[in-house]
């Protein structure tokens, strides 16, 4: 199944996306050369959550272990009502996830999941760097003159070439405007706060204490906002995203610092808890416009491909935006990696036809969960309410289509998939 070692690929950026599609497609026998803007690698004090569609494809990397002694596994997935914090439902996660879907659902501290990848890519087991490394590398320029090797030219004149060249460089990617690829790139009107908490303030109050009993993943429905928190790291950060109205300010600015009493000031009218909870937030906070990219598959011109937030930047209403990036990673290291060169156009149309549709109905559940998430009291929400009770889905996207995720024919992959649900 392994293509030849001489089969390159250059894939501009270094996040969770580029680093999965690296560790992917070099398990397939391809050589690698991730080109990362940022003097280092790394990742922003944030949490992140990976469903069965993107554990099963982390497991199937080798990577069971590492993950385990960075994962929190919640146990239920909690949603409350913003007025008085009364559960609307309750579903439970852990082991009956991994029955269910074959692969669990596991939050991280984002920057630990990310340093664990790069590690991997790095030195695995002492055997020698498998992924080669090219940080302050910010893509200028597209070379395409050769339609078979086309190459990224960097600020400072450095030149990266392949035989694919992958744009894994997020919601502005610059290897997505030098391609010429349409703009998509669309406002949502609204803004996410992003903080962790430290947990202990969070277990020792007795008005907050809840939310620290156990692993859960919790989010609260409110008119025109909602938020998310979940522990990580043990119980050691409580991670809290909370999602209202964008100013004009940070529209235009993309994002920019915060303080606690911004973040806590936003929900004065909800639960007495939630307030008390945010106001806890040290000087780590930070709010982010949210963009997202409409719904486009057109995602490979020629012998470059888009992965990720180059493609399909979704809003978080699901969750998904990291996990969609993995599944993009996973099949295209297995369509590059059963071909020689000649046959690497075919398996670059068979790359999109499989994962484009996939992740725009993702993206297009995630826009319609916005309205969902933030509807006044009354009928409408009334009824949203008696649906996420019944928990098959919040739009019109199931769980069960969700969390199984794209198929893959890698039986490497399946053999560790089903080995772990046992």
């Amino acid at each position: 199944m392994a293509a030849s070692q001489s089969f390159e690929v250059v894939i501009a950026g270094g996040g969770l996306g580029g680093l999965c599609a690296a560790l992917s497609l070099r398990r397939h026998g391809l050589r690698v050369t991730v080109v990362e803007a940022a003097p280092q690698l790394g990742e922003i004090g944030a949490g992140i959550q990976t469903a069965p569609n993107a554990s099963r494809i982390l497991i199937g990397l080798g990577l069971h272990t590492e993950l385990r002694k960075i994962r929190c596994e919640p146990q239920d997935q909690v949603r409350r009502r913003w007025a008085d914090g009364s559960i609307i439902a309750q579903l439970p996660l852990g082991q009956r996830v991994v029955e269910r879907y074959g692969a669990p659902y596991w939050h991280y501290h984002r920057a630990d999941l990310h340093s664990m990848l790069l590690r991997a890519c790095v030195d695995p087991e002492g055997a020698g760097p498998v992924v080669r490394l090219a940080t302050d590398a910010r893509v200028v320029d597209l070379d395409r003159s050769d339609p078979g090797r086309p190459a990224v030219i960097t600020k400072d004149g450095r030149r990266f070439e392949g035989d694919v060249v992958v744009g894994a460089d997020g919601i502005r990617s610059a290897v997505r405007d030098l391609a010429g690829f349409d703009d998509t790139l669309a406002f949502s009107g609204e803004m996410a706060y992003r903080a962790l908490i430290p947990g202990d303030l969070i277990a020792s109050d007795p008005a907050t204490r809840f939310l620290a009993d156990r692993y859960h993943s919790t989010i609260w429905y409110g008119p025109g906002k909602h938020l998310v928190h979940y522990l990580v790291r043990g119980g050691e950060y409580l991670n809290v995203v909370a999602v209202v109205p964008c100013t004009e300010t940070v529209e235009r600015e993309w994002s920019g610092p915060a303080t606690a009493e911004q973040l806590a000031g936003e929900f004065a009218e909800w639960d007495d808890r939630v307030p008390t909870m945010l106001s806890k937030a040290k000087e780590d906070v930070s709010v982010w416009a949210m963009y997202r990219r409409r719904r486009d598959p057109v995602w490979v011109d020629g012998r470059v491909a888009l992965l990720g937030d180059a493609c399909h930047a979704m809003l978080p209403y699901q969750a998904q935006g990291a996990s969609q990036a993995m599944e993009d990673a996973a099949v295209l290291a297995e369509e590059l990696g059963q071909v020689a060169r000649a046959g690497i156009d075919g398996a670059l149309a068979r790359y999109v036809h499989r994962r484009a549709k996939h992740a725009g109905m993702v993206q297009d559940a995630s826009l319609r969960n916005m309205s969902l998430y933030h509807l006044p009291d009354g009928p409408a929400q009334r009824e949203r309410d008696e649906k996420l009770r019944r928990f098959d889905g919040e739009s019109d996207v199931s769980y069960d289509w969700l969390w199984k995720g794209t198929p893959l024919n890698d039986p490497d992959n399946e053999s560790i998939h089903y080995q772990f649900a046992r």
